[in-house]
């Protein structure tokens, strides 16, 4: 007498998709937010008087309180003993809070309220306007990362033994086309209002992406009452506090989040200055410049879906991390190095392929990668402490660049910001530092390699059973 397989709503191809499509549709109206100032380097100097370090500070202050206050990990416990509904709007409602603050320091009114003076009376090199939105900036940064740990444990949840890496795939190239609009509509924003009308289109954005997370706590609350003991078992191996060490030492896993924190660290930060330097070296405009950089994430996008499908049904993970290490570095090198004169719309375009390439084959093997190395009871919290990882680089390395371009650039900053016409950055040194980054994950993917053998996770095999 045969059993009969129960099915749950998982099963279904349609419900899992429609699932996907409203996370991932949020991960891309963040993706906008977090890139809204990217291009708008110029205005931000000109018009508020930021430098270089200040505009990098902003960039790092997204991830301060995920490094320094722990809240990364605290997220990653949140959501293991919380579960996936809870943790999901709280990420929702933080990055809506956090992005309106920061739009209303970049409001013009906001440079005569008495906040504004308070703010001035100390750190007088940095404007009160920065200060506010570092501030801004940080909180949402706690949600946008605690909406990334939760959209990845939900990938898994729903796609384990099916199509995973495909929809972690899709999931990266539906926020990546959000880096693709904010590069094109950004500077068109600020066209008819000025930076802060930029921001209030991000944050409306937000608002948009906290419903569809809130439409999707209805399907997950549907698939937990399907589960049954299924579910309420998987409740029940909670995660321990003690777990943290067992994850720590685990060498597969400090391996994928020292490729991880290595890779995002030559390319988010990158994004930050992105346009700035294909100006400053093409002679262009920020809007040319600006259109330039938003074919970087297209490559991404479509390449990223194909990938996730290669690893399903072949495998080659750790593979792919190590190819795509290769380019980064290649990339990098290229926009250092190439001569002005030599460096031209086409040889600017086909660097920024292959930077995309890159950023396909990194994301797309790493993400499913990680459940392979750690179990499923303490997953949120390998995702969180991998995050919190990614986010010191995330934090300390826009500040490096921006220190960086204003060292090798002596005066340039003061020039620009009083107005003055053709003054441009030189970005050799900063490409450079994002090169290294590229090369030193290059030779940790081979370590990582080297410990996939010895332990047997299975980086190699597919994804799909």
């Amino acid at each position: 007498m045969t059993e009969k397989v129960k099915r749950v709503l998982r099963d279904s191809v349609t419900a899992r998709w429609i699932a996907l499509f409203l996370i991932s549709s949020t991960m891309f109206f963040a993706y906008f937010f977090v890139d809204v100032a990217a291009p708008l380097q110029k205005l931000l100097e000109t018009s508020y008087k930021w430098s270089p370090e200040v505009f990098g500070m902003l960039g790092g202050s997204e991830f301060f309180l995920n490094v320094f206050a722990g809240f990364l990990i605290l997220s990653g416990i949140i959501l293991d003993k919380m579960g996936i509904r809870f943790t999901i709007i709280t990420a929702g409602l933080t990055m809506v809070i956090g992005g309106a603050i920061k739009f209303f320091a970049l409001t013009p009114g906001f440079a005569e309220t008495g906040m504004a003076t308070w703010l001035g009376s100390f750190l007088p090199n940095i404007p009160a306007s920065a200060k506010l939105a570092f501030f801004g900036f940080a909180i949402f940064g706690v949600g946008v990362e605690m909406a990334g740990i939760t959209v990845s444990k939900t990938i898994v949840k729903w796609f384990r033994g099916k199509e995973m890496a495909l929809a972690m795939g899709l999931e990266m190239a539906l926020a990546r086309l959000g880096v693709f609009a904010v590069f094109q509509l950004s500077p068109r924003f600020a066209d008819n209002g000025g930076v802060s009308n930029s921001v209030f289109w991000g944050l409306g954005f937000l608002c948009i992406g906290f419903i569809t997370f809130f439409i999707y706590t209805f399907m997950d609350k549907a698939l937990d009452k399907e589960i049954g003991e299924e579910g309420a078992e998987e409740i029940s191996e909670e995660f321990k506090v003690s777990d943290i060490v067992a994850i720590l030492t685990n060498p597969g896993f400090i391996a994928i989040a020292g490729l991880c924190v290595l890779f995002y660290s030559a390319i988010f930060p990158f994004q930050k200055f992105a346009t700035d330097m294909l100006a400053s070296k093409l002679s262009v405009d920020i809007k040319t410049a600006s259109e330039y950089v938003s074919y970087f994430p297209i490559g991404a996008m479509v390449l990223t879906p194909f990938i996730g499908f290669y690893l399903d049904k072949w495998g080659k993970g750790a593979s792919l991390m190590m190819y795509g290490a290769i380019l980064l570095t290649i990339s990098h090198l290229i926009f250092a190095l190439v001569p002005a004169e030599s460096f031209t719309a086409p040889v600017a375009l086909a660097t920024i392929v292959i930077l995309g390439v890159a950023f396909s084959l990194v994301p797309a093997s790493m993400w499913p990668s990680l459940p392979k190395v750690v179990e499923d009871r303490y997953l949120g919290s390998a995702y969180g402490l991998t995050f919190w990882i990614q986010n010191m680089g995330l934090l300390g390395v826009p500040i490096l660049i921006g220190w960086a371009l204003s060292a090798s650039n002596p005066g340039i900053s003061e020039q620009i910001a009083a107005g003055v016409e053709g003054v441009k950055y030189n970005y050799m040194i900063p490409e450079l530092i994002f090169a290294g980054f590229g090369l030193m994950a290059f030779i940790l993917s081979f370590y990582l390699k080297y410990i996939d053998r010895k332990k047997g996770y299975g980086l190699e095999l597919p994804n799909k059973k």
